[in-house]
């Protein structure tokens, strides 16, 4: 079995929404295991649907996970967009609406000035739409892209689930039922 195969509820998997889910989200979960101890931190990722089997991380030249991702070693990342709260007349239904990506990969240090530029560039505008170099802010100068570990992060696997709709309880359908029950959109 793939390390991606969808175990619980495989009728919510998405594949074909997988770069829309990673185009829109803004923190990646990413896991790793280092001397048998695993970890995972939340991290400001970007991703380019045109390269939908890369993701590019960003940190200081000391931290240990930028350290660890940039050596090759074996990588998950998680990117989740929280859409709603379901709430159910029956406690065991409460749920959320979300869609979500899980990867498999290993990391890269990318040390390439041309290419680290390009994808520090790509990253602000992905996240501060409508700034412009030289006019809300300078460039990066070359000291300052050494004092910063840029990772690609190749994907081996992807998987994409979501789950949509309100709640499925077996009182949610009965207008006369003690209780209430809907979703909270987020």
């Amino acid at each position: 079995m793939n390390r991606s195969q969808i175990q619980r509820h495989a009728e919510r998997s998405v594949p074909e929404q997988a770069a829309e889910i990673l185009s829109e989200g803004r923190v990646a979960h990413v896991g790793f295991v280092e001397d048998g101890q695993p970890y995972v931190i939340p991290m400001g990722y970007h991703f380019d649907a045109a390269q939908p089997d890369r993701m590019y991380l960003h940190g200081s030249p000391e931290s240990r996970a930028m350290k660890h991702l940039a050596s090759g070693a074996a990588v998950c990342a998680t990117v989740t967009l929280l859409d709603g709260l379901v709430y159910s007349r029956t406690a065991l239904y409460h749920s959320m609406n979300y869609r979500s990506v899980v990867g498999f990969g290993h990391g890269r240090a990318v040390t390439d000035p041309r290419t680290q530029r390009k994808v520090f560039e790509a990253m602000i505008r992905r996240y501060f739409a409508g700034r412009t170099e030289g006019v809300d802010y300078t460039a990066p100068t070359a000291e300052q892209l050494e004092a910063t570990t840029l990772v690609e992060l190749v994907m081996d696997e992807w998987s994409a689930k979501a789950r949509e709709g309100g709640p499925k309880g077996p009182l949610d359908a009965l207008e006369d039922a003690p209780g209430t029950c809907g979703v909270v959109p987020l």
